[in-house]
């Protein structure tokens, strides 16, 4: 029965013309692509707008650190007691990725017997150099990672109603953030 109906389509099939077998192959193809499932990563899911919040909760994540560790060092010093700190950023840093540049000159010159005219033609083309992980995802080439850049340093402190202990504090924050010692404020805690 089954060599019946294999004989039966080897029939249909050689009575069919070539436009038509090569249409049939082809719908056969798109059938296989349609059904092939797709990682959403692919398909375009907008990875660049998760990168972005990965970012910025990167920052918001390394600016409490920052806040925590002062606080701990802080209060380990004689005559501050407990501390609280608050840092405001100015910009939460940033990567700078790789660039291929390509750089081209074109100059034509046309010159007639008493007319010479040049017409000078340059165009660069930029583009991000990307890597490849063992998954095959590409992400761009980070050649360096600028630190989040802090514009104003709050310290409440036990200690802070003593002058000296003020000055201590704020050449403190000074030396670790580079920040000017008018962009610093000391206050004392209740």
């Amino acid at each position: 029965m089954i060599l019946r109906a294999m004989k039966q389509w080897g029939n249909k099939l050689k009575s069919l013309k070539k436009d038509q077998i090569l249409i049939l192959l082809l719908a056969g193809v798109l059938l296989l692509v349609i059904s092939i499932p797709v990682d959403e990563d692919a398909a375009g899911a907008p990875k660049e707008e998760l990168t972005a919040e990965t970012e910025t909760d990167s920052a918001v994540s390394e600016t409490r650190e920052l806040e925590q560790r002062l606080e701990e060092i802080l209060s380990s010093v004689e005559g501050i007691g407990k501390t609280r700190v608050m840092l405001t950023l100015k910009s939460e840093g940033r990567k700078i990725v790789e660039k291929d540049v390509e750089q081209s000159d074109r100059t034509e010159g046309n010159s007639e017997e008493n007319q010479n005219s040049q017409a000078e033609e340059h165009s660069t083309n930029e583009s991000t150099v990307l890597q490849r992980d063992a998954v095959g995802n590409e992400t761009p080439y980070i050649t360096e990672e600028l630190e989040p850049e802090i514009s104003g340093v709050l310290v409440i402190a036990q200690g802070a109603g003593n002058a000296q202990t003020v000055s201590e504090i704020t050449d403190a924050v000074m030396a670790l953030f580079g920040v000017e010692a008018h962009k610093i404020k000391v206050m004392k805690m209740e």
